[in-house]
């Protein structure tokens, strides 16, 4: 949390602007994410000031996080014992790449903003040109898992401060909600369900943006935090099971099994049942939870695609290409701050929500070879640029190294 401050023996120094940080004392500085103005601290024993600064007060640079772990990723203080040329032109790198890994997260509200729109319009035109039969080509089972991977993975940004994140979020669980009031008007979703998913949708904007603000009660909070790990405890093995009917049973088993164990698990965090570790564990079970039904939406909608490949004509190109570069720009920030979940997230979003649904629609015949051409040079090329300028950022030689310290940390 903000207020939160590390032992004096493990604070390392930083690196900072003079016209920020200069002061006549001795100081020792922590960055904090979610500090948004300066405090000082006196401490009397040893009459040192620990200053606490935003984002725009002092450089920084960020410590990698494990895979395991992705959830205590963020900024915070490396180091800093020598001032070598080849140290400082590694700063001046790894700034720039900072800023610009930010801008591109910001970016890509802009794709994520029109995502669902040319799917929103081929739907629209679609209900009133009575053709109902051609929204089925958009299965609500894979729009309900990325609705609620949206949802809770808006919880786990807000959670972490970054705002680009969240409202990248936010746009996808509005959009995604837009798509299946449609299906829900064209009898592809049942009406009982998506009066369900209106109560869950309407409630958890309500919470994280009270959340975000910090106008919500922190035990508000914790009660909406078991909810999310419930939910996607319990969604995830049902809605995997059922993309698969009628090839395997029609039964409710696995989303019973799996929230009898999610209501277990949490009733035993809060009474203090279960260790430290686990209940870390337990928190980092919901956040890959939140990411894996976001990454089932690809796959029910490419199981659809194979089952009924006439529908496919009901899916808008336009509408894969843009979520395939809405994820691409958040792949450098995820890869830059070394939050293994975030870049599984968005590297899956990319390849098979985006690129895998343009390889469906072109072995079919639906789009142009050079449509599908260019857009899957374009992300090689991306992912390519990408890995190179993180790895020049950090002063590594090869930018296999910038992955490793992603996946095992450094």
């Amino acid at each position: 949390m903000a207020s939160s401050l590390l032992p004096w023996g493990k604070v390392p120094l930083q690196i900072c602007r003079l016209s920020y940080c200069s002061y006549p004392h001795h100081l020792e500085f922590i960055f904090c994410p979610q500090s948004y103005s300066k405090r000082i601290i006196h401490e009397k024993p040893n009459s040192k000031e620990t200053l606490v600064f935003g984002l725009s007060a002092c450089h920084y640079q960020l410590k990698p996080a494990t895979a395991l772990n992705s959830e205590e990723s963020h900024p915070t203080n490396q180091e800093n014992q020598t001032q070598e040329p080849s140290t400082l032109r590694r700063g001046e790198n790894f700034e720039q790449w900072d800023s610009m890994t930010a801008k591109f997260a910001g970016a890509a509200n802009v794709p994520f903003l029109l995502l669902q729109l040319p799917q929103i319009i081929l739907n629209a035109r679609n209900l009133q040109a009575g053709n109902k039969s051609a929204l089925l080509a958009v299965p609500w089972l894979g729009m309900f898992t990325g609705l609620l991977g949206n949802l809770s993975l808006m919880s786990y940004f807000i959670k972490k401060r970054e705002t680009e994140a969240v409202v990248v979020q936010t746009l996808g669980v509005v959009s995604i909600f837009v798509v299946m009031l449609q299906l829900a008007m064209a009898e592809a979703m049942p009406l009982p369900h998506f009066i369900a998913t209106s109560i869950v949708v309407a409630s958890g904007l309500i919470v994280n943006f009270m959340k975000y603000f910090h106008l919500l009660n922190l035990e508000i909070w914790h009660v909406w935090e078991d909810f999310i790990t419930i939910a996607g405890l319990s969604a995830l093995p049902q809605v995997m099971w059922s993309t698969f009917v009628p090839y395997v049973p029609n039964t409710i088993l696995p989303g019973v099994i799996s929230f009898s164990t999610a209501v277990l698990a949490v009733l035993m965090a809060r009474i203090g049942k279960l260790s430290d570790q686990g209940t870390k564990f337990l928190g980092s079970v919901s956040s890959w939870c939140a990411t894996l039904l976001f990454m089932w939406m690809p796959v029910a909608q490419m199981w659809t695609n194979l089952l009924n490949p006439d529908n496919i004509r009901g899916l808008s190109a336009v509408t894969m290409l843009l979520a395939m570069i809405g994820n691409g720009f958040m792949i450098p920030r995820a890869l830059f701050i070394r939050d293994f979940m975030w870049f599984t997230g968005s590297s899956w979003g990319c390849i098979f929500y985006g690129l895998g649904n343009l390889i469906c629609m072109y072995c079919f015949n639906s789009i142009s070879k050079e449509f599908f051409l260019a857009a899957t040079l374009g992300f090689i090329a991306w992912i390519g640029i990408t890995l190179w300028r993180d790895s020049q950022a950090y002063g590594y030689s090869s930018p296999l190294t910038s992955l490793k310290e992603l996946v095992f940390g450094p």
